[in-house]
């Protein structure tokens, strides 16, 4: 097996050709549309909330985790109780996503440490760093086709050489974009856990993203593209591995920035519409209009009686009024769960499940 070398061996001169400078302008300019976009929503944890989730389904497809928008809205209603296995582990994808934002927003940087806790989250153990050999990767076929490094020091060595090149630009002076790439690469190499590379090292992908100042918040998600381009992601990972093939890489990254970057645009676009035409009308049809309501509307998909008694400080009584009136008017889907009545926003997850293009008049 060829050893894997530092990503500072790599000379920036070789990323400047014309097709990748090319693909750099459209996917920066499409990321820094899109970091405007965001910054427009006046509270932008209804898009953590809400988008966080749809990362955390595509990303886990991509692992073969598979599960429905329906049983992850569910969640807050049920606290998780009723979650099958697949819906528990897209839950926890969101959870660590937000770990380490929260960690880099605080240290500015991004760290060994920190990729173990996100890790951590993901597979609810403390396992760390592999400590055993024979992790091995297959294709399709069951044939190895990679095996990454073996030995714990290698592994520890690797990792921190990785640790630098990210925290410390003078190594590699390249664009944060293509930076991102190479990261994403090494990483998936390297393999340093036992499970749960693939959606950490998505997760990282992001997370460098917010470090770099690209943007505010986790809201670029690559795992929708690379759901839809599944065999090319594989293909490419390895024709770097075996061919060196570092450019149609990086270019497929950033392809995958920019078209994700363009619909991710969309999608807030269309959240800030229903959210600002949601807030106008239950304003001018609604005496108990409040911001914390529509808040209560936005970060929940799903909502319930005891979500509005805590989220405005209202009784039950009065909460189960608001809701009821809210569906009869049209805002609110009412269905029940058991014996509990859970409140549906339409417009929100037709958006947020991609079913907006064709309810275009849903409110």
């Amino acid at each position: 097996m060829k050893p894997l070398l530092s990503l500072g061996t790599l000379s920036v001169s070789r990323f400047e050709t014309p097709e990748i400078l090319k693909r750099l302008n459209a996917a920066s300019r499409r990321l820094a549309e899109l970091k405007g976009v965001v910054e427009s929503i006046p509270n932008r944890n209804i898009l953590i909330n809400t988008l966080a989730m749809q990362e955390a389904k595509d990303s886990s497809e991509i692992e073969n985790i598979v599960t429905t928008h329906d049983e992850l809205f569910q969640d807050d209603l049920s606290g998780g109780s009723r979650l099958g296995p697949a819906a528990k582990e897209v839950l926890r994808y969101r959870e660590a996503l937000r770990t380490g934002y929260e960690n880099v927003r605080r240290d500015g940087l991004l760290t060994s440490r920190h990729i173990l806790e996100i890790q951590a989250v993901l597979e609810q153990n403390q396992a760390g760093f592999r400590k055993v050999p024979g992790t091995t990767l297959k294709n399709s076929a069951g044939e190895i086709v990679y095996t990454p490094p073996q030995h714990p020091d290698e592994i520890e060595a690797l990792m921190a050489d990785l640790e630098r090149f990210i925290n410390e630009p003078a190594l590699f002076d390249a664009d944060p974009l293509i930076k991102m790439a190479l990261i994403h690469h090494q990483f998936e190499s390297i393999h340093p856990f036992y499970d749960g590379n693939g959606r950490t090292g998505r997760i990282i992908n992001v997370l460098y993203l917010v470090k770099e100042g690209l943007l505010e918040i986790p809201v670029l998600y690559l795992s929708r593209h690379i759901v839809r381009t599944k065999t090319d992601y594989y293909r490419l990972l390895q024709a770097v591995r075996t061919e060196d093939r570092w450019e149609e890489w990086v270019i497929y990254m950033l392809t995958a920035v920019e078209k994700t970057a363009s619909e991710a645009i969309v999608i807030i676009q269309q959240v800030k519409s229903a959210l600002l035409e949601t807030k106008r009308r239950i304003r001018t049809a609604y005496k108990f209009y409040s911001q914390d309501l529509i808040n209560n509307l936005f970060n929940h998909p799903y909502t319930k009686i005891e979500f509005i008694e805590r989220d405005l400080g209202v009784s039950r009584l009065t909460a189960t009024s608001y809701l009821n009136e809210l569906a009869e008017g049209g805002f609110l889907q009412k269905q029940k769960i058991g014996r509990s009545n859970y409140y549906v926003n339409v417009t929100l997850t037709a958006i947020l499940t991609g079913e907006s293009m064709q309810r275009p008049n849903a409110l």
